[in-house]
């Protein structure tokens, strides 16, 4: 597997933190933390939050993404927000079925596929996001699992619009919890799903698709995950909102 042909992709992902207010110190802060990064670099933030964020990256080698989208284009869905939205106020990427979405907010594998076409077909790249619980770890079932979540998240999307979707597997036992999978475990989930990319698209594809680690990855852990041969970057939580550990991961990524 040739980790060369896949750029390096560190993604903060804010959650429900920051205020528009808020963001520009932030953001203030990242711009030169990040300014020598030899890999791509975006920020998912709150709704609240996009325009601003999009305005002050112009002319900075940092992307904006949003952390959610619907799958209609328009429509009685109060509170919520279309691809088209985001792709008008100038945003890239977005994030789909993450797993605090999964489980407070009732996403199924079915509707994180709608939600991931949906941003395709509008332009956008989709992190893709896939993983187990610690429960599920225990049972012995993580790859099983891995492997489903991805298959129905990728239905029906063409090899084409592989180009613009990126998969993060984030262990549901190491978000927010303060563990982190090993690197072996990480490696070994991060090939699975490399493998049944191949299975379902071909091995050029699959070598060709990023594959991102996220589950408390820190400046302190980031370079022996990156290092693993199947881990091309990080879907990060709370060291995005802290400039100087967010600035540590993008450089463990650029060596």
């Amino acid at each position: 597997m040739n980790k060369a042909k896949r750029k390096p992709v560190i993604a903060g992902n804010w959650k429900m933190n920051k205020t528009a207010t808020e963001a520009v110190e932030l953001i203030d802060a990242l711009i030169p933390a990040v300014k020598d990064a030899d890999c791509t670099v975006v920020i998912c933030t709150p709704f609240t939050t996009l325009a601003t964020a999009v305005e002050k990256c112009k002319g900075t080698n940092i992307c904006v993404g949003a952390e959610n989208v619907h799958f209609e284009k328009s429509g009685a869905y109060t509170g919520e927000i279309s691809a088209d939205m985001l792709v008008d106020l100038g945003v890239k990427y977005v994030i789909t079925g993450h797993s605090e979405r999964r489980q407070y907010f009732a996403e199924t594998d079915e509707t994180v596929n709608k939600r991931t076409k949906a941003a395709l077909e509008a332009g956008l790249t989709a992190i893709v996001c896939v993983g187990e619980s610690l429960a599920q770890r225990e049972q012995g079932v993580t790859e099983e699992l891995v492997r489903l979540q991805t298959k129905i998240a990728l239905q029906n999307v063409t090899a084409e619009e592989m180009s613009r979707v990126i998969i993060a597997y984030e262990p549901v036992w190491a978000i927010g919890t303060g563990r982190t999978a090993t690197s072996e475990q990480a490696e070994e989930v991060c090939a699975a799903i490399r493998k049944v990319l191949g299975e379902l698209y071909g091995e050029e594809i699959a070598e060709a698709t990023v594959v991102q680690y996220g589950g408390s990855m820190n400046a302190a852990n980031a370079e022996e995950l990156l290092s693993k041969p199947n881990v091309d970057g990080g879907l990060i939580g709370g060291a995005s909102l802290k400039a100087d550990a967010f600035g540590a991961i993008v450089a463990a990524a650029s060596k």
